[in-house]
């Protein structure tokens, strides 16, 4: 089993930054990607950013330069840097492991999220 808890969120101004941490646990051996998905107040679950386990990175497209992941091997932590953040980026950010291995054989986990809240 994979464990992924996502901590970082909370209530920032216009323009402001968050750091976004998922932790990973348990028995995983080795995944195709890890992803950031967000999901607004009564809206759909939209893919924000990946990062395969050789690094490349992609985005989706409003992410426009203001967001980096990166994930730290040695922490089993995958991070999200947000810069320039906007009201319309208030949502609840969901961690996402994708082909993940484990000795029960190939799977996709999610976490519970973390709230971000973008207002003045």
């Amino acid at each position: 089993q994979v464990q992924l808890v996502e901590s970082g969120g909370g209530l920032v101004q216009p323009g402001g930054s968050l750091r976004l941490s998922c932790a990973a646990s348990g028995d995983m051996f080795s995944f195709d990607s890890m992803r950031w998905y967000r999901q607004a107040p009564g809206k759909e679950r939209d893919w924000v950013a990946s990062i395969t386990s050789d690094a490349w990175r992609n985005y989706g497209a409003f992410v426009k330069g203001r967001f980096t992941i990166s994930i730290d091997d040695a922490k089993n932590t995958i991070y999200l840097e947000m810069t320039s953040l906007k009201p319309e980026d208030t949502g609840m950010y969901y961690c996402r492991a994708v082909g993940a291995v484990t000795a029960r054989g190939k799977g996709d986990y999610w976490g519970q999220g973390t709230q971000v809240t973008v207002s003045s």
